[in-house]
Protein backbone atom coordinates (compact mmCIF):
# COMPACT_ATOMS: atom_id res chain seq x y z
CA UNK A 1 0.00 0.00 0.00
CA UNK A 2 1.41 3.46 -0.91
CA UNK A 3 2.43 5.47 2.15
CA UNK A 4 0.00 8.26 1.20
CA UNK A 5 -2.90 5.84 1.70
CA UNK A 6 -1.89 4.83 5.22
CA UNK A 7 -4.20 5.90 8.02
CA UNK A 8 -2.89 9.00 9.81
CA UNK A 9 -2.10 8.80 13.51
CA UNK A 10 -2.50 11.53 16.11
CA UNK A 11 1.29 11.89 16.09
CA UNK A 12 1.20 12.47 12.30
CA UNK A 13 -1.42 15.20 12.73
CA UNK A 14 0.58 16.85 15.52
CA UNK A 15 3.73 16.97 13.34
CA UNK A 16 1.86 18.71 10.49
CA UNK A 17 0.21 21.11 12.97
CA UNK A 18 3.67 22.02 14.31
CA UNK A 19 4.88 22.80 10.78
CA UNK A 20 1.85 25.00 10.16
CA UNK A 21 2.43 26.90 13.42
CA UNK A 22 5.99 27.64 12.36
CA UNK A 23 4.76 28.78 8.92
CA UNK A 24 2.32 31.15 10.63
CA UNK A 25 5.07 32.56 12.86
CA UNK A 26 7.36 33.05 9.83
CA UNK A 27 4.63 34.97 7.94
CA UNK A 28 4.13 32.31 5.27
CA UNK A 29 0.48 31.85 6.26
CA UNK A 30 -2.15 34.31 7.39
CA UNK A 31 -4.11 33.64 10.58
CA UNK A 32 -7.16 32.72 8.48
CA UNK A 33 -5.17 30.31 6.28
CA UNK A 34 -3.62 28.74 9.38
CA UNK A 35 -7.03 28.24 10.99
CA UNK A 36 -8.47 26.64 7.83
CA UNK A 37 -5.53 24.27 7.45
CA UNK A 38 -5.55 23.24 11.10
CA UNK A 39 -9.22 22.37 10.78
CA UNK A 40 -8.37 20.18 7.79
CA UNK A 41 -5.44 18.54 9.59
CA UNK A 42 -7.59 17.54 12.55
CA UNK A 43 -10.16 15.99 10.21
CA UNK A 44 -7.64 14.23 7.90
CA UNK A 45 -7.84 10.44 7.71
CA UNK A 46 -4.74 9.50 5.70
CA UNK A 47 -1.08 10.54 5.47
CA UNK A 48 -1.68 11.75 1.92
CA UNK A 49 -4.47 14.08 3.07
CA UNK A 50 -2.11 15.57 5.67
CA UNK A 51 0.68 16.24 3.16
CA UNK A 52 -1.64 18.47 1.12
CA UNK A 53 -1.63 21.11 3.88
CA UNK A 54 2.16 21.65 3.74
CA UNK A 55 2.73 20.97 0.04
CA UNK A 56 3.30 24.67 -0.76
CA UNK A 57 5.61 25.26 2.24
CA UNK A 58 9.40 24.71 2.46
CA UNK A 59 8.85 22.10 5.15
CA UNK A 60 6.50 20.25 2.80
CA UNK A 61 9.12 20.18 0.03
CA UNK A 62 11.70 18.86 2.47
CA UNK A 63 9.35 16.05 3.52
CA UNK A 64 9.46 14.72 -0.06
CA UNK A 65 13.18 14.10 0.23
CA UNK A 66 12.52 10.79 1.97
CA UNK A 67 13.54 9.17 5.25
CA UNK A 68 16.89 10.98 5.33
CA UNK A 69 15.17 14.31 5.88
CA UNK A 70 15.73 15.91 9.31
CA UNK A 71 13.19 18.66 10.19
CA UNK A 72 14.78 22.11 10.60
CA UNK A 73 14.99 23.78 13.98
CA UNK A 74 11.99 26.00 14.64
CA UNK A 75 12.48 29.69 13.89
CA UNK A 76 10.37 30.63 16.92
CA UNK A 77 12.28 31.12 20.22
CA UNK A 78 11.61 28.47 22.88
CA UNK A 79 9.73 26.30 20.39
CA UNK A 80 11.28 22.87 19.77
CA UNK A 81 11.72 21.07 16.48
CA UNK A 82 8.40 19.43 15.49
CA UNK A 83 8.19 15.89 16.85
CA UNK A 84 10.96 16.42 19.44
CA UNK A 85 8.62 16.38 22.42
CA UNK A 86 7.14 13.09 23.68
CA UNK A 87 3.39 12.74 23.19
CA UNK A 88 1.14 13.27 26.20
CA UNK A 89 -1.25 10.52 27.22
CA UNK A 90 -4.88 10.95 26.18
CA UNK A 91 -7.36 12.23 28.74
CA UNK A 92 -10.52 10.13 29.14
CA UNK A 93 -13.90 10.78 30.73
CA UNK A 94 -16.49 7.99 30.90
CA UNK A 95 -20.02 7.95 32.29
CA UNK A 96 -22.00 4.70 32.25
CA UNK A 97 -25.31 5.12 34.05
CA UNK A 98 -23.55 7.96 35.88
CA UNK A 99 -22.01 11.39 35.34
CA UNK A 100 -18.46 12.63 34.77
CA UNK A 101 -17.42 16.27 35.08
CA UNK A 102 -14.16 18.09 34.33
CA UNK A 103 -14.23 21.80 35.11
CA UNK A 104 -12.45 24.57 37.01
CA UNK A 105 -8.67 25.05 36.80
CA UNK A 106 -7.38 21.94 35.04
CA UNK A 107 -4.80 21.18 32.35
CA UNK A 108 -6.35 20.30 28.98
CA UNK A 109 -4.43 17.66 27.03
CA UNK A 110 -3.98 17.36 23.27
CA UNK A 111 -6.70 14.73 23.01
CA UNK A 112 -9.73 14.19 25.23
CA UNK A 113 -12.05 11.21 24.86
CA UNK A 114 -15.59 11.44 26.24
CA UNK A 115 -17.98 8.48 26.46
CA UNK A 116 -21.53 8.93 27.75
CA UNK A 117 -23.55 5.70 27.83
CA UNK A 118 -26.86 6.20 29.60
CA UNK A 119 -25.02 8.97 31.44
CA UNK A 120 -23.69 12.50 31.09
CA UNK A 121 -20.25 14.00 30.54
CA UNK A 122 -19.49 17.69 31.10
CA UNK A 123 -16.24 19.19 29.82
CA UNK A 124 -15.81 22.82 30.82
CA UNK A 125 -12.71 24.43 29.29
CA UNK A 126 -13.67 27.98 30.26
CA UNK A 127 -11.08 28.10 33.09
CA UNK A 128 -8.75 25.36 31.86
CA UNK A 129 -5.02 25.75 31.29
CA UNK A 130 -4.42 25.31 27.56
CA UNK A 131 -0.93 23.87 27.10
CA UNK A 132 -1.45 23.01 23.42
CA UNK A 133 -2.76 25.09 20.54
CA UNK A 134 -4.83 22.22 19.16
CA UNK A 135 -7.18 20.22 21.37
CA UNK A 136 -9.14 17.31 19.88
CA UNK A 137 -12.22 16.10 21.74
CA UNK A 138 -13.60 12.77 20.52
CA UNK A 139 -17.07 12.25 21.92
CA UNK A 140 -19.46 9.29 21.82
CA UNK A 141 -22.95 9.55 23.28
CA UNK A 142 -25.32 6.55 23.46
CA UNK A 143 -28.57 7.35 25.25
CA UNK A 144 -26.56 10.03 27.04
CA UNK A 145 -25.22 13.55 26.72
CA UNK A 146 -21.83 15.22 26.25
CA UNK A 147 -21.71 18.94 26.98
CA UNK A 148 -18.62 20.99 26.09
CA UNK A 149 -18.00 24.62 27.01
CA UNK A 150 -15.05 26.71 25.80
CA UNK A 151 -13.77 30.29 26.37
CA UNK A 152 -15.15 32.90 24.00
CA UNK A 153 -11.78 33.73 22.45
CA UNK A 154 -10.77 30.29 21.14
CA UNK A 155 -11.60 28.78 17.76
CA UNK A 156 -14.17 25.99 17.88
CA UNK A 157 -14.75 23.47 15.07
CA UNK A 158 -16.82 20.31 14.81
CA UNK A 159 -17.34 17.26 12.64
CA UNK A 160 -19.82 14.54 13.48
CA UNK A 161 -23.43 13.52 13.41
CA UNK A 162 -26.33 11.87 15.15
CA UNK A 163 -28.39 8.72 14.70
CA UNK A 164 -31.75 9.59 16.18
CA UNK A 165 -29.71 12.03 18.25
CA UNK A 166 -28.23 15.51 17.97
CA UNK A 167 -24.70 16.77 17.30
CA UNK A 168 -24.38 20.57 17.62
CA UNK A 169 -21.18 22.62 17.56
CA UNK A 170 -21.38 26.42 17.62
CA UNK A 171 -18.46 27.39 15.37
CA UNK A 172 -16.09 30.09 16.65
CA UNK A 173 -13.32 31.98 14.86
CA UNK A 174 -10.87 33.61 17.24
CA UNK A 175 -9.26 36.88 16.20
CA UNK A 176 -6.15 36.03 18.24
CA UNK A 177 -3.27 34.41 16.37
CA UNK A 178 -2.12 32.31 19.33
CA UNK A 179 -5.55 31.19 20.47
CA UNK A 180 -6.11 27.42 20.62
CA UNK A 181 -8.35 25.51 18.26
CA UNK A 182 -10.79 23.08 19.89
CA UNK A 183 -12.04 20.46 17.45
CA UNK A 184 -14.97 18.24 18.42
CA UNK A 185 -15.39 14.95 16.56
CA UNK A 186 -18.39 12.95 17.69
CA UNK A 187 -21.32 10.61 17.20
CA UNK A 188 -24.60 10.76 19.10
CA UNK A 189 -26.83 7.68 19.05
CA UNK A 190 -30.18 8.44 20.67
CA UNK A 191 -28.25 11.03 22.66
CA UNK A 192 -26.73 14.48 22.33
CA UNK A 193 -23.36 16.19 21.89
CA UNK A 194 -23.22 19.96 22.26
CA UNK A 195 -20.25 22.35 22.16
CA UNK A 196 -20.47 26.14 22.48
CA UNK A 197 -18.75 29.11 24.16
CA UNK A 198 -19.34 29.99 27.79
CA UNK A 199 -20.22 33.66 27.74
CA UNK A 200 -17.96 35.98 29.69
CA UNK A 201 -15.06 33.49 29.88
CA UNK A 202 -11.82 34.46 28.11
CA UNK A 203 -8.22 33.24 27.95
CA UNK A 204 -5.84 36.07 28.84
CA UNK A 205 -2.40 34.46 29.19
CA UNK A 206 -2.35 31.62 26.66
CA UNK A 207 0.98 32.41 24.98
CA UNK A 208 2.96 32.58 28.23
CA UNK A 209 1.48 29.30 29.43
CA UNK A 210 2.17 27.50 26.15
CA UNK A 211 5.72 28.82 25.88
CA UNK A 212 6.56 27.92 29.48
CA UNK A 213 5.06 24.46 29.11
CA UNK A 214 6.97 23.71 25.89
CA UNK A 215 10.22 24.96 27.42
CA UNK A 216 9.70 22.69 30.44
CA UNK A 217 9.01 19.69 28.23
CA UNK A 218 12.15 20.34 26.15
CA UNK A 219 14.28 20.69 29.30
CA UNK A 220 12.91 17.43 30.70
CA UNK A 221 13.50 15.64 27.40
CA UNK A 222 17.09 16.89 27.13
CA UNK A 223 17.80 16.07 30.77
CA UNK A 224 16.63 12.48 30.30
CA UNK A 225 18.74 12.18 27.14
CA UNK A 226 21.88 13.46 28.90
CA UNK A 227 21.34 11.14 31.86
CA UNK A 228 21.47 8.05 29.66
Amino acid sequence: MPSAELRASDADRDRIADLLRDALAEGRLTAEEHSERIEGVLAARTVGELDVFVRDLPAGQARKAGPEYVPPVSAVPNRPTPGAIPMDADDRLMAVFSSSVRKGRWRAGRRIHAYAIFGSVEIDLSEALFEHRQVMIKAISVFGSVEIRVPENVSLRGSGGGILGSFEVETLDSGETDAPVVFVDGLAVLGSIEAKPKRGKMITDLLDRVTDHVARKVDDHLRKHLDR
